[in-house]
């Protein structure tokens, strides 16, 4: 098989049409759903047989949160923005990940280029130092990928999800406080988390058919307490309740709103459907997903850029670099409205009120 860099392809909403019937968009949904089977019922906490695979992708999250570790934030306490040491953080796995892949076991040593590309961007973008769904869907591409490949195999599905997916979303919080990453894209704190979408749609998929819990139960802080150890879904409602303040109806109204519904297979399905329509679906996001050799393209093209990497190709607006050359402005709705990191404004309360944040760098932000 001969293997290519991934590219950005989509840029009209007619090419955007063509990728949602496309097969590639059916295998990544098939993917999700085929993962989202796998785990329902299933509890974080639960025994997980974990392949020389799974213990070997492990491995490579592991060096990641190593390499942040070893990167530590610049002084850049005036800015509530994303922190400029994340460009080194992102340079240093870039740099690292031929060596990272070369442990993977049955990996073409050929298709490290290929796949190597969904794994740096799966942590955020470099130029915007931000994160968002975009992102966390290149991981999820890149797990494809390593199941095309022959790395992981489908009597995977239960550890890609509570033992790999899992991992990566507890390295993306600690890359999330360190750098104070921006929430990507224009949905900002009314998406479902600042940051994720996945945690919530598997997490979902845990508690199908639970004999007790119902989703309103996420008001409930006690049950929140207890049962994020077993389920994504109660855990990603505490992180978020132990970095903002006041009513999820206030900063969170669209997880209040599906606190309204009866039963966790309406929630699952209803998030499954929410995917495809916000993420899958939407031209700002789409439009920087990067197709290659094992997650083509072959809808309508349009000239490619001379640079491949150009991160602003195929945008019709002007961006003008910011003060000092640490971020950028004017991106409008393409590429998302600057919004503060939710770690950036707990700092700014601590220094402002006397507060000690607690945790990796957390505390509550004030909504009330």
């Amino acid at each position: 098989m001969s293997y290519q860099r991934p590219r950005k392809v989509i840029l009209s909403k007619e090419q955007l049409e063509a990728f949602q019937s496309s097969q590639t968009h059916r295998d990544i949904v098939s993917f999700i759903e085929d993962l989202n089977s796998a785990v329902v019922g299933v509890k974080l906490s639960d025994p997980c047989s974990e392949s020389p695979a799974i213990t070997a992708i492990l491995d490579v999250l592991t060096k990641v949160e190593d390499i942040a570790k070893d990167t530590p934030p610049l002084d850049n306490k005036e800015s509530r923005f994303g922190n400029p040491a994340f460009r080194t953080f992102y340079d240093k796995v870039q740099e690292s990940a031929e060596t990272l892949h070369a442990g993977l076991p049955n990996l073409p040593a050929d298709a490290i280029m290929e796949i190597s590309v969904y794994f740096c961007e799966s942590w955020g973008n470099r130029t915007r130092i931000d994160y968002g769904s975009g992102m966390e869907l290149n991981f999820l591409c890149w797990l494809i990928c390593l199941e095309r490949l022959g790395v992981i195999l489908p009597s995977d599905h239960t550890s890609d999800v509570v033992k790999v997916f899992w991992r990566y979303i507890q390295v993306m919080r600690v890359l999330q406080s360190t750098y104070w990453l921006e929430p990507a894209g224009s949905h900002g704190v009314w998406g479902l988390d600042d940051y994720h979408f996945l945690p919530f749609l598997w997490g979902s998929a845990q508690l199908k058919g639970h004999k007790y819990i119902r989703p309103k139960a996420i008001h409930d802080a006690e049950i929140v307490e207890e049962y994020s150890k077993h389920y994504m879904y109660f855990a990603c409602i505490q992180f978020i309740n132990s970095v903002k303040t006041a009513s999820l109806r206030w900063h969170s109204p669209m997880l209040d709103d599906i606190s309204a519904v009866k039963t966790w297979d309406k929630v699952n399905s209803g998030m499954i459907k929410m995917y495809q329509a916000e993420v899958l679906g939407k031209l700002p996001v789409i439009q920087h997903f990067l197709f290659g050799s094992i997650l083509p393209y072959d809808g309508p093209s349009l000239p490619q850029p001379e640079n491949p990497d150009d991160e602003h190709w195929g945008h019709n607006h002007a961006h003008d670099t910011g003060g000092a050359g640490q971020r950028e402005v004017g991106w409008g709705d393409c590429c998302g409205i600057p919004v503060p990191s939710v770690f950036g404004a707990a700092a700014v309360e601590e220094k402002r009120d006397g507060f000690r944040l607690s945790g990796p760098g957390i505390r509550p932000v004030p909504f009330d």
